[in-house]
């Protein structure tokens, strides 16, 4: 239905118009017309299509076509930030903020999306038991929600969502207001360091001290650090000289396996004995595992939705013998280590 354009009301709050996007829809709007009618309440408060609305204006439209939905709340804020994250204009770290913000939303929405009540629900009937929850091995997760309704590509998500969760405030500050653009690699890099060395870092970047986070060093002597505290210590008295000792293998504290950046950095410490030990090889397997399947997410994305219904049986065949290929080599490297560890046993 049509509304009067002066009839829609805009609430404070919502993004900035982008005066190009105007521009821009403006003069594909008087080609080829409004594809896409704007969506507003049933009081004429507008939920999605601004930039519509302004193109519209622009345009010199008294009346636009609307679809009047009956959202409230939740729902209303979802279809906003779905209408934001659909326009280019966020970058990757203000995209971040606003799909950190659609996950809260489409959380409350659908609570059996939550990964640890999935979790636990798919473990119960994985073993067999009843559970009474089938929305949760129905619903969508978040991730492929919003992939759909947006066009995003998963890993983009998944990312973009790692900034705005990890990265701190100050060093989104000192990134979105750096002259020169940090790439999102670095960002991803930044946002795994310490908040005091994501700071550093990203000062560092943003001055070019550095071009890339493989670059950074973090300062010798960090406040609370252990050689502060060493130096705090009071002195040992005087004993004998301990007889020399073969270096003990890289380890982290009793009771937790190291951290793959734990392990990098015994392996830059020349003081350091580089034999791999149990919980330093199950770290490394993991990660190498981990990296494989984010790897395979890839091609889950929506650039492969056309290709994939258009493979022949030759082009399955293939894939099906390097499946199989990976999950021999993974079978023969675990029967190896069973085989190894039996006989260590006995």
């Amino acid at each position: 239905m049509k509304i009067s354009i002066f009839q829609i009301k805009v609430k404070d709050g919502r993004r900035e118009v982008d005066p190009g996007a105007v521009y821009e829809l403006a003069d594909s709007i008087s080609k080829v017309g409004l594809l896409n009618p704007i969506t507003i309440d049933q009081d004429y408060a507008l939920i999605a299509g601004l930039h519509r609305l302004e193109a519209a204006k622009r345009l010199g439209w008294l009346e636009i076509e609307c679809t009047v939905k009956n959202l409230d709340g939740l729902l209303a804020q979802l279809a906003e930030i779905d209408e934001n994250l659909v326009r280019r204009g966020p970058d990757c770290i203000a995209q971040g903020e606003l799909l950190n913000k659609r996950k809260e939303i489409y959380e409350a929405l659908n609570p059996e999306t939550k990964v640890g009540i999935s979790q636990a629900n798919g473990m119960n009937f994985a073993v067999g038991n009843n559970v009474s929850a089938p929305s949760a091995l129905t619903s969508k997760s978040f991730v492929r929600d919003t992939s759909e309704k947006t066009g995003i590509s998963k890993r983009t998500i998944e990312e973009n969502l790692q900034l705005a969760r990890d990265l701190t405030p100050k060093a989104k500050q000192t990134i979105q207001s750096a002259n020169e653009k940090v790439k999102k690699k670095d960002m991803l890099k930044l946002s795994r360091l310490t908040p005091e060395q994501q700071e550093e870092a990203a000062s560092q970047l943003a001055a070019g001290t550095i071009r890339s986070v493989d670059e950074y060093h973090p300062s010798p002597a960090e406040p609370g650090g252990a050689e502060e505290q060493h130096q705090k210590m009071p002195p040992e008295p005087n004993l004998p000289a301990p007889p020399p000792e073969s270096p003990e293998p890289a380890s982290a504290p009793e009771g937790r396996c190291p951290s793959i950046q734990e392990l990098a950095a015994d392996l830059k410490n020349p003081d350091k004995d580089r034999r791999c030990t149990p919980d330093s090889f199950l770290v490394t397997f993991s990660y190498f595992l981990q990296r494989f399947c984010q790897s395979m997410e890839n091609y889950t994305g929506q650039e492969y939705d056309a290709v994939l219904p258009v493979l022949t049986r030759e082009h399955l065949e293939q894939i099906r013998q390097k499946v199989r290929f990976v999950h021999e080599t993974l079978d023969e490297m675990y029967q190896k280590i069973e085989r190894m560890a039996q006989n260590e046993a006995t």
